[in-house]
């Protein structure tokens, strides 16, 4: 471990995905509040410069979410160097796999359950499902260290099942088994973590910053960054809130 870290009192994060939008947001919000924050980003280079945008609270780190070695590494390294982590926050996510951004109507158009590509689902939800169990289960032995963890999952109000089945509910419409689909399956990974980790006093919530303008749609949402990180960062600032919840922007979601 790194000696000249030893004996530190301030909290210790990871924001994954932190090299721009919503997760970039949480980066700032938790560094201004005296917490280490580390920026994940796949790209490292883009993460430098987010880092130094944010300040010397801030450390970048190469971290793709889909990538076993990269994920141990970036684990590796907050070890080493603090040896603890307060606070997970898994923000990466995708809406499709492929580079050039598509807006939503483009993204429903294929991601209907009768016409959508398999490679498709699976290169999603790699990043959005089975990326954040890797990432949280890398994370608990460092989270196990700190007095009051926790872990927030980005989610989104197209997860919820409770919506989706309502003819009435605007999400139903907008409802695919592409990126809808992997934040309901994402929900029930919060709540299966949580159920397991509250016995050890680690609190997992999930989180939604509602309609915002991302690269996620092609900067198509109706709410500005600033509005939607709100519920994020309050969630993530949270030290004293409950546990196996699902919030965003109007409170209270229905899972």
């Amino acid at each position: 471990m790194d000696n000249k870290n030893l004996g530190h009192n301030q909290p210790i994060a990871l924001v994954t995905g932190a090299n721009q939008g919503v997760g970039n947001e949480i980066a700032k919000a938790l560094a201004a509040e005296g917490y280490v924050v580390y920026v994940g980003s796949r790209n490292l280079e883009n993460g430098k410069k987010a880092a130094a945008a944010i300040g010397a609270k801030a450390k970048a780190l190469q971290l793709d979410v889909t990538k076993q070695g990269s994920i141990d590494a970036a684990i590796a390294k907050i070890s080493a160097e603090y040896g603890q982590l307060d606070l997970l926050v898994n923000n990466a996510g995708i809406s499709h796999a492929g580079n050039a951004p598509k807006n939503p109507e483009e993204l429903m158009a294929t991601g209907r359950a009768v016409n959508v590509s398999l490679d498709e689902v699976r290169t999603v939800w790699e990043t959005n499902v089975f990326g954040v169990i890797t990432m949280t289960q890398a994370a608990l032995p460092l989270l196990r260290k700190s007095k009051g963890a926790r872990i927030v999952n980005v989610s989104s109000g197209l997860g919820s099942l409770t919506w989706i089945a309502d003819p009435a509910c605007w999400a139903r419409e907008h409802f695919g088994i592409v990126y809808g689909a992997s934040k309901t399956a994402l929900n029930a990974v919060t709540l299966a973590f949580a159920i397991e980790l509250e016995k050890e006093g680690i609190k997992v919530n999930a989180t939604s910053p509602g309609y915002t303008a991302t690269a996620l749609n092609n900067f198509q949402g109706t709410d500005s960054l600033e509005v939607g990180s709100r519920e994020p960062i309050r969630v993530a600032l949270e030290t004293d809130g409950p546990t196996a919840g699902f919030t965003g922007p109007e409170g209270k979601l229905p899972w």
